[in-house]
């Protein structure tokens, strides 16, 4: 008889025990037997993808740009994205790679700066992947609080750097908060960062979808900042894949080569068709979000207290039971669709809600929102 070390449990590496699967896909499961839904689950935007970029994939595929590019990227998407961001920054060392999305890049990044043992700071609540992330590269996540507003605290940062600190992820706008934080802070963070010598990766997906003032960028105050972004939220091509990452030219080139060793390179065609999105305008999608996100605040404000919601499109909030999964479970119950916080934090207390969905998916699921929060 064999022994247990040829069983299929015995065979797994044991890193994957230090990461549970997603709490999202167990909401999923939980609704699956509703026949009817109204989700204000889901992380995408609602809007079909804009005519010129399917055109230039159709096009791109039959001019047989179906093979590897690049690992950093076909040129003239590289060219383009450089030149933006050198306008932008005016950084001289700063330099830009293609990436198979946003998580790819930042995947790529987490691998190529964090050794096991390093601290790597990620604020709670964040994105769900980042702390998985870490702990992928051998590393620990640190968590900032920064509840009940969801702002950066800088003095909190400050007392969670200690000598093992490598890197600090920050997402403004944020998910699952849609927090925006202020210019001053923002700054005052990339200054701490480059204070400390730590690595500050700046995940800027919701970079377009600012809605009470302009994006700020913590590269602006800092040239070491490491920038990841791409094409998912902003132009809806979440399937797509497409992202990018700028840096200094030391890490991008080191994420490059690691690149050529697993995603090999962003879906080729597609990069032709991210380069035709350079060209879109988003900012009437921008508008319509700006107007849910007024529409559900006004509906919702007298029933919960609301965090976020000044960039992405979510909201979060606070349950008013107490725990955010019983008020899910509730709701599922009634066949909405939200997201327990604590997918996302180390406190059961919050939910989120995506207002990505057109009118009417946004009213009713506004109905049953305000009637769970008086039951």
């Amino acid at each position: 008889m064999p022994d247990d070390t040829s069983s299929p449990d015995a065979w797994i590496a044991g890193r994957m025990h230090h990461i549970d699967a997603s709490g999202i896909r167990r909401i999923f499961d939980l609704a699956a037997g509703l026949e009817k839904k109204i989700d204000l689950s889901i992380g995408q935007p609602h809007f079909p993808t804009p005519e010129p970029i399917r055109r230039a994939l159709a096009t791109a595929v039959e001019d047989g740009h179906n093979g590897y590019s690049p690992s950093p990227g076909i040129a003239p998407l590289r060219q383009a994205l450089q030149q933006r961001i050198d306008e932008q920054f005016g950084h001289d060392d700063r330099r830009v790679m293609v990436t198979s999305g946003t998580s790819g890049g930042l995947t790529l990044a987490i691998c190529s700066l964090v050794d096991p043992g390093d601290e790597v700071i990620v604020f709670d609540p964040c994105f769900v992947m980042y702390r998985h992330l870490i702990t992928l590269a051998g590393g620990t996540a640190i968590s900032v609080d920064t509840y009940p507003e969801f702002q950066v605290d800088i003095e909190r940062v400050r007392a969670a750097i200690t000598d093992r600190t490598k890197a600090i992820i920050f997402n403004s706008p944020g998910n699952p908060t849609g927090a925006v934080d202020d210019p001053a802070t923002i700054a005052a963070l990339a200054r701490l960062a480059a204070e400390h010598g730590v690595v500050l990766i700046s995940d800027e997906i919701y970079s377009r979808f600012c809605y009470d003032g302009p994006f700020h960028s913590p590269a602006n105050d800092n040239d070491q900042v490491l920038v990841t972004d791409g094409f998912s939220k902003s132009h809806s091509m979440t399937g797509w894949r497409l992202g990018f990452t700028h840096g200094p030219a030391t890490v991008i080139e080191q994420m490059i080569k690691l690149q050529q060793f697993t995603f090999v390179c962003a879906p080729h065609p597609v990069q032709w068709a991210g380069l035709a999105a350079l060209e879109i305008d988003v900012s009437e999608h921008v508008d319509d979000y700006r107007r849910k996100r007024n529409r559900l605040v006004e509906r919702l404000a007298p029933h919960f207290r609301i965090g976020g919601g000044a960039g992405a499109f979510y909201l979060f909030l606070e349950s008013p039971r107490g725990s955010g999964i019983d008020f899910v479970e509730r709701a599922i119950q009634r066949g909405l669709l939200i997201i327990p916080g604590n997918v996302f934090s180390d406190r059961d207390t919050h939910i989120r809600v995506s207002f990505a969905v057109d009118d009417e998916t946004l009213e009713t699921g506004a109905d049953l929102l305000i009637e769970l929060a008086g039951q």
